[in-house]
């Protein structure tokens, strides 16, 4: 990837695996150690490394190696050791493997703001042993790498409930599932809900009696508390406050315990500093701290409606595959678990059920729904030696299927690890609103400070009115809706592009494919099917197209050549029977020869039958008695005679097609031609593209020239270049970085890893159940479809202009609010529902838009 796809460990790059331990051994004198860092993951993360470890004595040579996750060291033994070295890659914020580590993920679904993360990463910052732990509010989750040597899981799941967050179920990193329990009903009857539904209706009774006009006289003293008295509505207030403030003054006391300054602290100090003000001042502001604590919690209950929405889209995802399977052992059927299924095993599978397992099909057959995999529309044909991926869906035939792989590392599950784990990698802007937000609150927090103080003699209001606009502005100075703006929009963008068929490993991958300039494909397995298929057939001298399949078949068949192979297939699908061979023969540059029940015939280049004194400017095409076909149409234009040489194979040729004449040493008997098929979608891709705002389409292919340009013209790419070694394709794709802004490398993930690791994004083609290819590239097509290129374009475009709106809109209407506080024209109860509940609603629901960005059918 090129820099700004680099990312740090501070931004969660990366993540602890177990691995080979230290290894050393001698080298001219010197000492070198080999050391697995697989958090060591991007150019950046590496330069980090490698200034640590040399800031040791006695350090000769340093090579961080980011694709294998190894560095080497090179040192003096004398002067500094492996622990040492450890030391440093741990103080650069990175984790050696296998060293007692282990990495956990525990479900905190209380966890769902950047607040609530902040505190929990606070507390987590006290517990000895703990190499790094990632917040996701996103998905309710803590990821936590420790050393196992120096501290339990108790204490880590302690450390995040003194926090005031609740850790429902705990389990390993490679695990699937969001592990997040299955709450009984709805967000809106929860005890939470109750509270703040009996503390409106005690606002509302408050408000009867505090509105006199409506009770007249009823507002009665019921007593005095510190020398101020308390009337009817006062009491009511103040129930309300203890009813629906109990969850923000606890969430409020944790933050302070973790010296976190957030919304609960900056509340719990609105509504403390509210009643302060009534009982000890006298200024009668019971309905404001009331409103506060009935208006934040309903605040509160939308935001975790809202981020459930965000997290339910990942958790369809996880809800694709079975619990449990049908196993075929001691001779019968046992259903059990998916975790207790072992590699090996044969699965049942019967019309209408879930595939469990990654596998191949051993007995049966059947029309698999592939889509929640590959985003493929069509059910596709499953048969014997077949792959299938678990989440699939049997549509209607019985399938037996021995396992593969095991549930942690079948295809299903590797999506959605990858799909969790992309909420590590962020995009620039999210980087930029972490700074930002950094200094947003203690600015507006001082802010409020000034108001408070100021209002009296600036403005001439009197003291109640200025601590009200200080409240109001402690409302104001948490930026949770401008935080919360840009994860929530790149988990529903991933999330729905891997429910249809598209892998993104990254939200900085995601934002990096809106901004694309180029696009560059590869030629074969990606504009092309990767596969040679016969494309015409010519009989000629009176022979039918049987009649020459039937002889190319018997030539060909005992070829291990691809052309002979598509030859023999093509001849099959027609159900041409071949002749008796005897006497095969290769004929080295040139063809093949055998004897067909008992007559020598040949196939291959013209050339082999001009040697064989064939006149090939002047050959009879076969128009009655046989199969005329298009081309043979065409290229027929004078007494039914064609010019092999001048006209029909360079036509042919041109056509990007490779031609193979078949005859016998007295008669040519017609013409194969053979070409790797374009896909049929590829054009109204590129098209879509165009039309999308790509500025250009290049194709980088390591073929002839003649069969490049004609593939070129054909999918309608602006620009091509020809036999290409691997290599320069690197520096094909190094010079359109050069030139434009963002470039997009298609290919198989495999074959053009190198070009697609030097593009600013590299896409792969038909990664499903592929490792290769879920490894390399940043965004993966999990199906052999190049439609889904224009759909990913298009999500990443509405997914960059969705960050950007809910930025900037959530930045706007904060800081609008808050400059207008002073001039008394935003009331308290506008600061909590537009400022806090109605941004996070609202950049939550303008995020999950992305969900609407479907693929087209070209």
């Amino acid at each position: 990837m090129t820099e700004s796809d680099s990312c740090s460990n501070d931004d969660g790059c990366g993540s602890a695996s177990d691995g080979p331990p230290p290894t050393t051994h001698s080298h001219d004198g010197a000492h070198v150690a080999q050391l697995s860092v697989p958090e060591m993951d991007c150019p950046s993360c590496a330069g980090k490394v490698e200034s640590s470890v040399r800031e040791l004595s006695g350090i000769k040579a340093v090579d961080p190696q980011v694709a294998t996750g190894r560095l080497t060291v090179e040192y003096d033994e004398a002067e500094t050791d492996v622990d040492a070295i450890a030391a440093r890659v741990d103080a650069a914020g990175y984790t050696v493997a296998d060293d007692g580590g282990e990495t956990l993920r525990f479900s905190v679904p209380e966890m769902d703001c950047a607040s609530c993360a902040g505190k929990v990463e606070s507390a987590l910052g006290g517990v000895d042993g703990i190499r790094s732990a990632e917040t996701r509010p996103t998905t309710g989750t803590v990821v936590v790498t420790y050393d196992r040597n120096a501290t339990a899981e108790q204490d880590i799941a302690s450390a995040i409930e003194s926090a005031g967050y609740e850790v429902t179920e705990t389990t390993g990193k490679d695990d699937t599932g969001t592990g997040q329990q299955d709450e009984n009903g709805s967000i809106w009857t929860s005890s939470r809900a109750l509270k703040t539904w009996v503390s409106g209706v005690f606002v509302a009774l408050g408000l009867v009696f505090f509105l006199e006009f409506l009770l007249p006289g009823a507002n009665a003293q019921v007593g005095s508390v510190l020398g101020t008295a308390l009337h009817v509505d006062d009491v009511l207030f103040l129930i309300a406050v203890a009813t629906g403030g109990q969850e923000i003054l606890r969430g409020g006391y944790y933050s302070l315990k973790n010296r976190n300054l957030d919304i609960d602290l900056l509340m719990s100090i609105a509504i403390l500093g509210a009643l302060v003000a009534s009982l000890a001042f006298g200024e009668a502001l019971y309905f404001e701290a009331a409103t506060l604590a009935f208006l934040f919690s309903i605040a509160e209950l939308l935001e975790r409606y809202s981020m459930d929405r965000a997290r339910n889209s990942l958790a369809e995802l996880m809800d694709l595959s079975p619990d449990e399977a049908t196993v075929k052992r001691d001779g019968g059927e046992q259903v059990l678990p998916v975790d207790e299924v072992q590699v090996g095993d044969v699965v049942v599978i019967r019309p209408g059920e879930k595939i469990p397992m990654d596998g191949e099909v051993l007995d049966g057959t059947s029309a698999v729904n592939q889509a929640p995999i590959t985003g493929e529309s069509v059910p596709v044909d499953k048969t014997e030696g077949d792959e299938v991926y678990a989440g699939t869906i049997n549509e209607e035939g019985y399938l037996e299927v021995q396992v593969t792989a095991a549930a942690s590392d079948n295809t299903l599950s590797r999506i959605v690890q990858m799909v969790e784990d992309a909420q590590s990698n962020k995009t620039e802007r999210e980087q930029f609103v972490e700074r930002f937000s950094a200094y947003y609150t203690p600015v507006v927090v001082a802010f409020a400070v000034l108001v408070t103080l100021s209002s009296p003699a600036v403005f001439g209001v009197a003291w109640s009115t200025a601590v009200v606009h200080g409240l109001t502005l402690l409302v104001l100075a948490c930026p949770c809706a401008f935080v919360i703006s840009t994860p929530v929009s790149v988990v529903s963008g991933i999330t729905s592009a891997a429910k249809n068929g598209v892998l993104i490993k990254g939200g900085n991958h995601l934002e990096a494919m809106g901004a694309v300039d180029v696009v560059a494909f590869d030629k074969t397995g990606t504009l092309t099917k990767g596969e040679l298929t016969v494309t015409d057939v010519i009989p000629l001298n009176g022979n039918t197209e049987q009649d020459v399949l039937q002889c190319a078949r018997g030539l060909e068949q005992r070829s291990e050549h691809p052309i002979g192979e598509a030859i023999v297939a093509r001849a099959g699908t027609a159900g041409v029977e071949s002749a008796e061979i005897d006497d095969f023969e290769s004929i080295t540059g040139k063809g093949v020869r055998a004897d067909l029940d008992g007559t020598p015939h040949y196939a291959g280049k013209p050339g082999l039958f001009e040697d064989l004194g064939f006149d090939l400017s002047h050959v009879h095409a076969t128009t009655d008695g046989g199969v005329v076909t298009k081309t043979a149409q065409q290229l027929c234009e004078r007494n039914n005679c064609l010019d092999l040489l001048d006209d029909a194979v360079p036509e042919l040729q041109a056509e990007g097609k490779t031609v193979v004449i078949v005859g016998t040493e007295t008669e040519i008997e017609g013409i194969v031609a053979v070409a790797d098929e374009v896909r049929p979608e590829a054009k109204a891709a590129i098209s879509r593209l165009r039309s999308l705002g790509v500025e250009r389409t290049v194709m980088l292919t390591g073929d002839n020239e003649r069969t490049a340009g004609a593939i070129a013209r054909e999918v309608g790419v602006d620009d091509y270049q020809a036999e290409l070694l691997p290599d320069e394709k690197v520096a094909a794709i190094d010079d359109l970085v050069e030139e434009y802004d963002g470039v997009a490398m298609v290919g198989d993930g495999i074959n053009d890893a190198p070009a697609l690791a030097s593009a600013t994004v590299g896409v792969a083609m038909g990664a499903a159940g592929t490792d290769t290819a879920l490894e390399t590239a940043d965004i993966a097509l999990m199906s052999d479809d190049l439609s889904k290129l224009p759909y990913l374009y298009e999500l990443a475009n509405d997914a960059n202009g969705v960050i950007r709106q809910n930025i900037w809109a959530s930045l706007a209407v904060k800081a609008g609010l808050a400059l207008a506080v002073p001039f008394g024209v935003v009331p308290i109860w506008a600061a909590v529902l537009a400022g806090d509940a109605g941004m996070t609603t609202a950049v939550t629901g303008n995020a999950m838009r992305l969900s609407r960005v479907r693929p087209t059918d070209e």
